[in-house]
């Protein structure tokens, strides 16, 4: 492989890592300071404007205060509850071909944590939360193709090879299976532009990376 090749591939997964990690933060908790300044960086709002989403521009013009306090309950409305909410699992919204779904810790929690746990992988000590929450996995996406990047940049063309072949087997049977339902719903049920867009964010993303992990 040239390395003009390599540096094209390098660069590709730095790419995709950072969009995982943004997505990952964004559905992890309620906004942060930090977050949201990522967010207002005129290269990511720049994605919403090609997306044709105006609104999302006109909601970051309120003062930052006021927007944290907005999003944190809207996110605490969508994601937790303790009411009606859409629930961040993957268990419950992937309708598996042996028929079972539709709960929290079902087959495909199982699955998601023995995969990520065989990568030598493991969750923070600190996390109390599912292995099949939307931002775990996620972030184990992110993992995943650091290690690609840090493989190209080693010249270990066989490590960069498994790891995005791991990345595909985990997009196709887990994120693609899924991420689409869980995003269909939070845009029905979304109050406020940012979540709604960056649900539909999040929908096309899934779908490039099904489309084009191959190439």
């Amino acid at each position: 492989m040239s390395s003009e090749n390599i540096q094209d591939n390098k660069t590709a997964a730095r790419q995709r890592s950072n969009i995982y990690g943004l997505l990952a933060a964004v559905y992890r908790q309620e906004v942060t300071t930090d977050l949201l300044q990522q967010i207002k960086d005129p290269r990511f709002m720049g994605v919403f404007s090609d997306l044709g989403s105006e609104k999302m521009g006109l909601f970051f013009q309120k003062p930052d205060k006021e927007l944290l306090e907005e999003l944190a309950v809207e996110y605490a409305r969508l994601f937790l509850g303790p009411g009606k909410h859409v629930s961040p699992h993957e268990s419950v919204h992937h309708l598996r071909d042996d028929g079972e779904g539709g709960s929290l810790w079902g087959k495909s929690t199982v699955e998601v944590k023995k995969l990520i746990e065989s990568t030598g992988l493991d969750y923070k000590d600190a996390y109390k939360g599912m292995p099949d929450h939307i931002s775990v996995e996620f972030e184990f996406m992110q993992q995943v193709i650091l290690r690609e990047e840090k493989a190209w940049e080693e010249a270990d063309n066989k490590t960069a090879s498994d790891c995005r072949q791991l990345g595909k087997k985990f997009i196709e049977e887990h994120l693609a299976r899924w991420i689409p339902t869980f995003c269909d719903k939070v845009i029905g049920e979304a109050e406020l532009p940012f979540y709604r867009e960056m649900a539909a964010l999040t929908i096309k993303f899934i779908e490039f990376e099904k489309e084009t992990i191959d190439k």
